[in-house]
């Protein structure tokens, strides 16, 4: 069964920025509470329908908009723009909403499952903050301190270069997924497509390298479950193999519940891609067997 529609709310961020969110509930009590975290040059409404099978499974679920993202955003020329400071002040926005989230449900477990951008923003969380939630799904993810060598930081980040092992390609943003419909959704959305200004995508790759200290990621809570979910063919993690690595890094820095799920085919929005269905249905299972 359905979960009702979504509800719209607002929060403090840091450095006086009020971000827009949206709450999805299951009809009935629910049985745990789901944080969503988007990528980048997108925006939460694109998870609608991964935040309604959530709902179905009997979760309540709540994601907002990044700073400089969809109606976080203060104008159309702002998407993409952080302000100063405004990596770290991103990955601060994903603690301070945890932190209202679970005021509003006490005692309810609670689970994170962050995509690309948002999952990168997460390592960092999980550095700081691991004791605000109760298992954590990656998706769409890799290792900013092995990417970084490969980008030119002086220029802003193209994500169409990220086509290029699908070329000849139908258009730039096959790298997305297989399925055209939501290349085409994407594409006409005037609220996906870009990337962050360059101070910000400076200071998320210095920020990344905290993930290639054993020290710092040794402060992650030991006992909380990880999962990491791809595609073998998403260019963001080298067809699997930086997940491969972050995966190695979090078990030896002591973590005894990481999981990682390669999807054979699939590219880089596995919660989009035409096995999506599977994709969903495995996020789901883990996280109720984790949440209890």
């Amino acid at each position: 069964m359905a979960g009702k529609a979504f509800s719209t709310l607002t929060f403090d961020g840091g450095g006086g920025a009020r971000l827009t969110a949206y709450r999805w509930d299951p009809v009935g009590e629910p049985t745990g509470v789901v944080q969503l975290a988007h990528g980048m040059g997108e925006h939460m409404l694109r998870y609608e329908g991964f935040a309604e099978a959530l709902t179905a499974a009997g979760l309540v679920v709540y994601g907002h908009d990044h700073r400089g993202h969809g109606a976080s955003a203060t104008s159309p020329d702002a998407l993409g723009v952080l302000g100063p400071g405004g990596w770290l002040q991103l990955v601060e926005d994903m603690y301070r909403f945890t932190v209202l989230i679970r005021g509003n449900h006490p005692g309810l477990p609670a689970g994170l499952v962050a995509h690309s951008m948002g999952s990168f923003a997460a390592q960092q969380y999980l550095l700081d903050h691991s004791a605000g939630v109760d298992a954590v799904v990656l998706t769409g993810t890799s290792l900013l301190d092995q990417l970084e060598p490969a980008f030119d930081l002086d220029q802003p980040l193209d994500l169409a270069a990220l086509n290029a092992p699908f070329e000849p390609a139908r258009t730039g943003f096959d790298w997305l997924s297989r399925d055209e419909a939501v290349v085409d959704a994407y594409l006409a959305d005037p609220k996906c497509g870009f990337g962050l200004d360059l101070p910000a995508t400076k200071e998320m790759f210095a920020a990344g390298r905290r993930m290639a200290d054993e020290r710092a990621v040794a402060a992650i809570r030991h006992d909380l479950p990880v999962a990491l979910v791809s595609g073998d063919q998403d260019p963001i993690n080298g067809q699997g193999a930086l997940l491969h690595l972050l995966a190695q890094r979090l078990r030896d820095a002591g973590l005894t519940d990481v999981t990682l799920r390669l999807y054979p085919g699939a590219r880089h929005e596995v919660l989009n891609e035409t096995n999506r269905d599977e994709v969903v249905a495995g996020i789901i299972e883990w996280l109720k067997l984790r949440l209890g």
